[in-house]
């Protein structure tokens, strides 16, 4: 009998947990009113309050969204049976853990730290207190990467051996006013999402060429970046990166193209393009024995959408509902490791011109 690819069939939600504990979150930045509390809303899951340093703007938002504003980051941990969402710079992530009660359940916002050791130090935290801690790597729980990932497990690619990520973007990154001044910007807090989702679909890479590197209309660090994922001679993965192609919307893009043996697939992640507005996201796929390329009627967006699965996955884990608890603080330390690499090929010189000639 021969299979008939359905669209409609590939998976794009996860299911929501039974009973939901309550959500405590740390951080009021623009990520909690913006995408955290709408998702949350939106699955059902109910949210006691937050904390942030700054009690003026963590009132405001609390305000907004009808909760609590806790006066104390030890009056926000002690909320009894709750799930504690860590909204936090990543440089914070640590002092907050430190301060939850043994046996927690927590969301750590990505990155997962600084750097590399920030990340293993979260490790040690979490296994010292107990706590069950995932990453809130949400893109692996947008509508259109369960889609996609269903439908190479489905086998309507055959093997993967080729990704290609494509950004060619006008990013507002006045938004995130902490980013002045930090040492490590694109590959840590924005192409981390795709290096991640190329890991649970490709497993970790051999290595990384990768450089990096700024702007010179602006003083971020780094927001242009070009990387090639070592996975031997078989597949191929590269990512071409630029935050500032500022000159209309024409020939702007935010893609994957993904080939396999048998089949491929196309993804536009639209929340990049023109955000935090943003445009619909797109899922195409060529499949096994198909002729033309099938349009996958999406029934959400990586905005909200992918945060309501990633909290649902936490919260199931905690109920013993879900077996496996996607992006576990263990795993986002693979995905630190590998941003780790890339930060140090760049820095590394490239394979000089001049002694070749001279040879």
């Amino acid at each position: 009998m021969v299979m008939r690819f359905d669209p409609a069939a590939l998976q794009q939600s996860w299911p929501l947990p039974e009973m939901p504990r309550p959500i405590v979150t740390f951080g009021a930045g623009s990520i909690v009113g913006d995408a955290h509390y709408p998702a949350y809303r939106k699955g059902g899951f109910p949210i006691a309050g937050l904390f942030d340093p700054d009690l003026d703007k963590a009132r405001k938002l609390a305000d907004q969204w009808g909760v609590t504003a806790y006066a104390s980051l030890a009056e926000a941990a002690a909320v009894d049976d709750a799930i504690f969402d860590l909204a936090t710079p990543p440089s914070r992530h640590a002092d907050v853990l430190r301060a939850l009660p043994q046996g927690s359940f927590a969301l750590i916002q990505k990155p997962m730290g600084s750097d590399l050791g920030e990340a293993s130090e979260i490790v040690e935290i979490c296994r010292e207190r107990n706590i069950t801690a995932a990453v809130n790597f949400q893109l692996r729980f947008a509508p259109m990467m369960l889609a996609l990932k269903d439908a190479i497990a489905q086998g309507w690619l055959g093997d993967v051996i080729d990704f290609d990520a494509l950004l060619a973007l006008d990013t507002p990154w006045s938004l995130w006013p902490f980013l002045a001044g930090l040492p490590r910007v694109e590959i840590a807090m924005h192409s981390i999402h795709y290096i991640d989702l190329i890991r649970q679909i490709l497993g970790n890479p051999l290595g990384v060429h990768a450089k990096t590197l700024g702007h010179p209309n602006h003083g971020v660090a780094q927001t242009r970046t070009s990387a090639i994922l070592d996975y031997g001679d078989r597949v191929r993965c590269a990512l071409s990166i630029n935050h500032d192609h500022k000159f209309g919307r024409k020939f702007q893009a935010c893609e994957f193209r993904i080939c396999g043996t048998e089949g491929a697939a196309y993804v536009k992640l639209g929340v990049n393009l023109d955000y935090p507005r943003g445009e619909p996201d797109v899922l195409m796929i060529y499949p096994k024995g198909g002729s033309d390329w099938i349009d996958v009627p999406l029934k959400g967006a990586w905005f909200p959408d992918a945060f309501v699965g990633r909290m649902a996955n936490l919260q199931r884990f905690a109920s013993g509902e879900d077996e496996t608890l996607v992006s576990s603080v263990e795993d986002g330390w693979q995905t630190m490791a590998l941003v780790e690499a890339a930060y140090q090929s760049s820095a590394t010189p490239a394979t000089p011109l001049a002694k070749l000639a001279e040879a």
